[in-house]
Formats: structure tokens, sequence, C-alpha cells
């Protein structure tokens, strides 16, 4: 898979842009699979189809049409939830301590 279509799926400024913007709603469970996916996806190490799921999920994730809206209160981030957690459940052999680390910082430093 080529980086244009990674590009095409997701954007670095969407991602963070969203990130920033509904921290409050989105809590940290989705921001802890959120970041995760994302520092792995940083790695020049890791494979690049491990980055295309990667970036799949997080272009899912910040799309403003989903299966369920984002604005139905309670389950409206269901669905981001689900896509996040089949993401990290196949990638999980690369998350190190040290990119749960850099994820805690991130958190501590948004909820703190």
């Amino acid at each position: 898979m080529s980086e244009y279509v990674l590009d095409d799926l997701y954007s670095e400024n969407a991602f963070w842009g969203k990130l920033k913007k509904y921290a409050g709603k989105l809590g940290k469970e989705i921001m802890e699979k959120a970041l995760w996916l994302y520092y792995v996806a940083q790695d020049p190490a890791v494979p690049l189809m491990v980055k295309a799921t990667i970036y799949s999920a997080l272009g899912y994730f910040i799309l403003p049409v989903d299966a369920i809206p984002d604005t139905i209160p309670v389950v409206g981030y269901s669905d981001d939830l689900g896509v996040l957690t089949v993401a990290v459940a196949s990638v999980i052999m690369y998350i190190t301590p040290e990119i749960k680390r850099r994820t805690q910082e991130r958190l501590d430093m948004w909820f703190n």
C-alpha cells in the first residue's frame, strides 16, 4: 500500500484536532487506544501493512460521518471505540512500554 493511499485515509491534523476538541467527550479509554495506534504508526520499524491497519482505524475515527453519529449521547462514540479496539488487538505486539509511557504522559497532560 502506498503512502498516497494512506494519506487518503488519514490526516494527522484531523487526528490531533479531534483529540484536542473532543478529549472530554471521548474519554480516556478511546483517547488511550487512539494514541497507542498513533505512536505505533510513527515507528519506522513497523511494517507497512500494520500501518495500513492503524491508519484505516484512525481514518474511521476522524471521519465526520460514522455508522453511529458521534452526536448521539452515550452511544455516539461506541463505533469508534469498537474500530480502535479491533485495531489495537491486531497490532498489540507493537505497543511497547515506551508507547504506553508516552500515551500516559499525554493523557495526564489533558486530563489532570
